[in-house]
């Protein structure tokens, strides 16, 4: 693409929670990504890809719709029914009818981290802990959309670790070293929060929950955006898919998660530079 390219100095634009990045940003996403897959190769995390929808009965496995029915997105068809209607140039309304809808029996993820667990269900570690980054585009129904800040749908990396206690603790230390020393040296200022989950309804007052996310930091920008964060799910994961360790117990689990748009974000507000830019700073930080 040339430099005059309609496209080449395009800007992310969002609509109903729904981002289009053009050349720049999509630069600026693949420099991070490296960044983000340079530190899981670096504790020997495998790279893996899963589905882009989750089955209703998996979910079911891990309570989500107990403990998250508020950002369900659910997946359907057109009845057999209803679908010659649209065929011949029927109903051309913003949304379709439920009554017009097959039962959903597969949900699209709000996470990239679930599909990990579901995927080592039965298994024991014999060897020590198992890492394994993957990245998604993950959904979340929620009460308002705000630009590459709050999105609809949206890019998240992660990188997991499935072990002991104490190994999984180490994973998260390590990675909060690591992203604090990172950001220190990129020159974005952000606080570490601890768990405040905005996705999740606190007054529903599951117990459940506390299980979920009983330590989650995040690390906040200008206040309220939470670019990354660090999660201890404890043996929650390791029970309800039955995977576990050499002795024997339930594994735990734990993830360290990455905004990839809500980065773009922070970097583009903050430093005022050109997606290109942006790029040549994500890229010069942390080499020798």
């Amino acid at each position: 693409m040339s430099p005059s390219s309609p496209e080449a100095g395009r800007s992310p634009s969002t609509r109903g929670g729904l981002a289009t990045l053009g050349p720049g940003a999509l630069r600026l996403r693949a420099t991070l990504e490296g960044v983000f897959t340079g530190w899981a190769a670096e504790v020997g995390a495998d790279a893996v890809q899963y589905p882009p929808l989750m089955r209703v009965e998996d979910l079911h496995r891990l309570d989500y719709f107990q403990n998250f029915p508020q950002l369900a997105i659910l997946g359907a068809a057109l009845t057999e029914e209803a679908a010659p209607q649209y065929a011949t140039g029927g109903p051309r309304e913003a949304s379709l009818p439920a009554g017009h809808l097959t039962e959903a029996s597969y949900a699209l993820p709000s996470a990239a981290c679930y599909n990990v667990y579901l995927d080592l269900a039965g298994r024991t570690l014999t060897e020590g802990p198992h890492k394994v980054t993957t990245v998604a585009t993950c959904f979340r129904r929620e009460t308002h959309y705000d630009a590459l800040r709050r999105l609809l749908g949206f890019s998240m990396r992660e990188i997991v670790c499935v072990g002991t206690r104490d190994e999984v603790l180490a994973h998260l230390e390590l990675f909060r070293k690591k992203i604090t020393g990172y950001l220190s040296e990129l020159g974005l200022p952000v606080e570490i929060e601890a768990a405040t989950d905005p996705f999740f309804d606190a007054s529903a007052g599951r117990a459940l929950m506390a299980q979920l996310f009983p330590v989650k930091e995040e690390f906040v920008f200008d206040g309220s955006l939470a670019i990354g964060s660090l999660n201890f799910h404890r043996n929650f994961f390791g029970e309800r898919c039955e995977i576990r360790t050499a002795d024997g117990e339930p594994a735990f689990t734990g993830c360290v998660a990455f905004g990839l748009e809500r980065w773009i974000s922070a970097l583009t507000s903050h430093f005022g530079l050109t997606e290109d830019e942006l790029a040549d700073r994500v890229l010069a930080t942390g080499r020798p």
